[in-house]
């Protein structure tokens, strides 16, 4: 039989963090994916140019409008690993808003140590914009594009990646604080790729404080389902998925109509984009 249709791709990021799509592209690679739904999840950061919690794009190629919800990849502590946390319908918050900037600065911080270290390691200069939204895959690419003999792999690898020579922690709230924020400011809140962690059983359990848990995407470990749904059904958890997109391309993982109806269902109603 043939499978559905994916409808709804709850993961993706843009130029204001550590992604490649702008919104118009993100517009286009929805459209090639025959998306209706996509949801925007920078990383700490709420999309400044998302005017409303749900965004209704006419399409000129297509009949349907495309619906942009407007997210939220929030990193925390919860236990002895750090995971992450997809806010969907975000209104800002002076919380969460403040929440935001703070890590943003940090972030710069961060980068700069980063690259003060990766280039006195390296005898490189690199080049890049310390800019709010970077992040190490920025630093990577910006090694990678310079003299020194290391790929984007190769940088993490060798330099950047957790507990690497030029590796900094980043400040980041804990899972009470993380949740509670989300919380106030999302129509639903839910634990990203909870297979991906070094302790996923761990993971889910902070899962079961939540309103979903993503069942749905491509990469890391084999994603077996049922300790994922073992989890959702115990605990009355939605499920999400997405394709985690960091490039130019939308619909490797999601949800079909059937999956999606349930979350639409708690998201508040489109707003004509301006």
């Amino acid at each position: 039989m043939e499978a559905s249709p994916l409808v709804a791709d709850l993961h993706s990021h843009t130029t204001v963090s550590d992604g490649s799509f702008t919104l118009e592209t993100l517009t286009d690679a929805a459209q090639r994916a025959d998306l209706d739904w996509v949801a925007v999840t920078d990383h700490d950061r709420i999309h400044p140019d998302i005017e409303a919690p749900v965004v209704e794009r006419q399409v000129d190629s297509r009949e349907k409008p495309l619906r942009l919800i407007r997210g939220i990849e929030l990193r925390v502590k919860a236990g002895d690993q750090r995971v992450d946390l997809l806010g969907y319908g975000v209104e800002r918050t002076d919380a969460l808003v403040a929440e935001s900037n703070r890590l943003q600065q940090n972030r710069k911080d961060r980068a700069g140590e980063i690259v003060e270290c990766v280039e006195d390691q390296l005898n490189v200069e690199l080049d890049i914009s310390i800019d709010e939204g970077v992040g190490r895959p920025h630093i990577a690419r910006a090694i990678e594009a310079s003299e020194a003999p290391l790929d984007f792999g190769g940088a993490f690898e060798e330099l950047i990646g957790d507990g690497e020579s030029c590796y900094v922690a980043r400040e980041i709230p804990d899972f009470e604080t993380g949740k509670n924020l989300l919380s106030e400011a999302c129509s639903i809140v839910g634990l990203a790729h909870p297979l991906r962690y070094d302790h996923p059983e761990a993971a889910l359990e902070y899962a079961s404080q939540l309103d979903a848990v993503e069942r749905f995407y491509t990469y890391g470990r084999p994603v077996d389902s049922d300790p994922v749904e073992q989890v959702a059904a115990q605990h009355d958890l939605l499920l999400t998925g997405g394709t985690d997109a960091h490039e130019l391309e939308l619909g490797q993982a999601g949800l079909t109509a059937d999956q999606f109806a349930p979350l639409r269902d708690r998201l508040p109603p489109a707003t004509p984009a301006n």
